[in-house]
């Protein structure tokens, strides 16, 4: 059905949960969820985005943010002789989802109901059913859009805190959009920015570990709301610069926001994406999309994976 997406009030619910699937909109047996959406054609029409060449990083350094936060353990790098000419490196505690990063379709399970396209069988490393790989094998390039929440609530004089639980509604979206002059189309790398890069990185030594001990942050609200705006804007990922794409601490009354889109609905989610020098850029030139890479690590049956996201403009 890649021609023809289906709003999301037309998905069926899964039976029990009163909550909307996409399992059967590319086949019981996909992979990929919304990476689909990356056909060679938009790929094709976000190089057409290239002006200048100029490359922006967006990712953190791997050793960012520091301390870990949820419980990670820190990256240990080590460099070492293979002989007295040539030099070797290894890394010991890599966790996948420690810096900038994707949650891939194993990451989290709705429940008893299971996996994207209702997978229940657990997993193991090693190639199989919904592992990154997948995703790499596809490749992860096409028309990056920029909605900078940050940017229109300091526009608009809003009291707004990056490192506050302040949710951020559909309705905040699609005002930011409509701020920026900015479509959403079938298929985009959807990235918002919430400015919590830059306030992490103003805390002192003794912030940052007070913080990782009880992470809070702005985010997405975890509504139906939100997902139905989000699919039916059919976009391909959605990636944010804050650690966990919706609101921390979320709102049990409203729901998890990672439960909703990437079991049931098969959404790429990326989180601690860096935006801080993309959004300036992006604003200078009069135009929010840009030609977006970021391309997992290929490690069978991974459950997520470093971003290695690059913006092309």
């Amino acid at each position: 059905m890649m021609g023809d997406l289906p709003d999301y009030d037309d998905l069926p619910t899964v039976d029990g949960l009163d909550m909307r699937h996409a399992w059967d909109v590319h086949g019981r047996d996909d992979d990929l969820g919304s990476i689909n959406l990356l056909t060679a054609e938009r790929v094709k029409a976000a190089a057409a985005l290239v002006r200048s060449g100029q490359m922006v990083n967006l990712s953190l350094p791997l050793d960012e943010p520091d301390p870990p936060l949820f419980g990670r353990k820190a990256l240990h790098h080590d460099i070492y002789a293979l002989d007295r000419n040539t030099l070797d490196d290894s890394v010991d505690s890599l966790f996948m989802q420690a810096s900038s990063q994707w949650d891939g379709l194993r990451h989290v399970r709705a429940r008893e109901h299971g996996y994207y396209t209702g997978i229940t069988d657990g997993f193991e490393p090693g190639r199989g059913r919904l592992g990154i790989e997948h995703w790499v094998e596809h490749g992860m390039a096409g028309c990056g859009v920029l909605l900078d929440v940050a940017g229109w609530m300091q526009d608009t004089g809003q009291d707004y805190d990056p490192l506050s639980p302040h949710p951020v509604s559909a309705d905040d979206l699609r005002a930011t959009a409509e701020h920026q002059g900015t479509t959403i189309r079938t298929g985009d790398m959807l990235c918002i920015r919430f400015g919590w890069v830059e306030a992490y990185r103003a805390l002192d030594a003794t912030g940052r570990q007070a913080y990782a001990g009880a992470v809070r942050h702005a985010g997405l609200d975890g509504s139906e709301e939100m997902a139905r705006q989000l699919w039916n804007w059919h976009v391909a990922s959605i990636t944010c610069d804050n650690p966990a794409v919706e609101v921390v601490p979320g709102d049990p009354k409203i729901g998890s926001l990672h439960r909703r889109m990437i079991p049931l609905l098969g959404m790429a989610f990326g989180e601690m994406f860096d935006f801080s020098a993309l959004a300036p850029a992006l604003k200078a030139r009069g135009d929010w999309h840009f030609m977006m890479t970021a391309i997992p690590l290929n490690l069978p049956g991974a459950i997520g994976s470093p971003a290695n996201a690059l913006a092309i403009l």
